[in-house]
């Protein structure tokens, strides 16, 4: 048997801003692509287009630092309302070096500088270099919503994930992980399923959602290609509901702490 897994890039997705109908331009996409959305289906978008749809989009001119913000500045030669900024979004910081903020995100995950991001950011008025882009305030809900409002469109059962860049310990190079899905199986339990030998797996767990991610994000890129929105079709795993939190690893099973 053939297996395939086809993913397509949107084209011509405008520059998104505050406010745009997200799910609108990403039926635009398909159409211009060519597509007709089937049950099964997969939509994995980029932070960037959800957070700026959003409104997550933040001028430093207008940000005071805090005592804390200053000294996370100073130990890690950043701007301090960039510092701020980060200690807002974050539970906690876990490591810091010059140039770098390792924090447990404020929705549970561990990335650098909290997700706020400088590359492909453009605001209203002020100084080019001084706006920067938040991570969506819910990922989840950002993703349901899409996932609502194109399913009510389409008469079909889809999955979407939000996807951001991550670094991971002890590898080199970013990677595309989901920090919000809806209607997907985010962490797969293959425990009890027989190998090609009968021998039944006993521990494995697939993070699926971060696979996927991964995929996707080979096309949508990370500098100016200007693909935010991929389409994914043969998934073989049937959909199901979903959430961020089956991805997180509690605390307590943490090795590297």
């Amino acid at each position: 048997m053939t297996a395939q897994l086809v993913l397509t890039a949107l084209p011509d997705i405008p520059l998104v801003k505050p406010g745009d109908d997200l799910a609108g331009l990403i039926q635009e996409g398909l159409s211009r692509a060519g597509l007709k959305l089937q049950t099964g289906d997969v939509l994995v978008v980029t932070s960037k287009v959800v957070s700026k749809a959003e409104g997550r989009l933040l001028n430093l001119a207008e940000v005071t630092p805090s005592p804390e913000g200053v000294r996370l500045a100073e130990q890690s030669a950043k701007d301090p309302r960039l510092a701020e900024v980060v200690l807002q979004e974050s539970r906690k910081i876990l490591r810091v070096r010059p140039g770098l903020v390792i924090v447990q995100h404020r929705l549970g995950f561990v990335c650098a500088n909290a997700g706020v991001d400088h590359s492909n950011v453009r605001g209203e008025g002020g100084q080019p270099e001084d706006w920067v882009l938040l991570l969506p305030l819910d990922p989840d809900a950002s993703a349901l919503r899409l996932k609502e409002r194109l399913e009510a469109e389409s008469r079909v059962s889809i999955g979407v994930l939000i996807i951001d860049s991550h670094g991971r310990a002890w590898r080199m190079g970013t990677v595309g992980v989901a920090i919000g899905v809806a209607g997907f199986p985010a962490l797969l339990n293959l425990r009890g399923q027989p190998d090609l030998f009968g021998y039944h797996l006993q521990v494995t767990e697939v993070g699926l959602a971060d696979e996927v991610a991964a995929a996707a994000s080979i096309l949508a890129g990370q500098a100016a290609e200007g693909l935010p929105v991929v389409h994914v079709r043969g998934l073989p795993y049937p959909l199901r509901p979903g959430k961020l939190a089956e991805l997180i690893r509690p605390e307590e099973q943490d090795l590297f702490g």
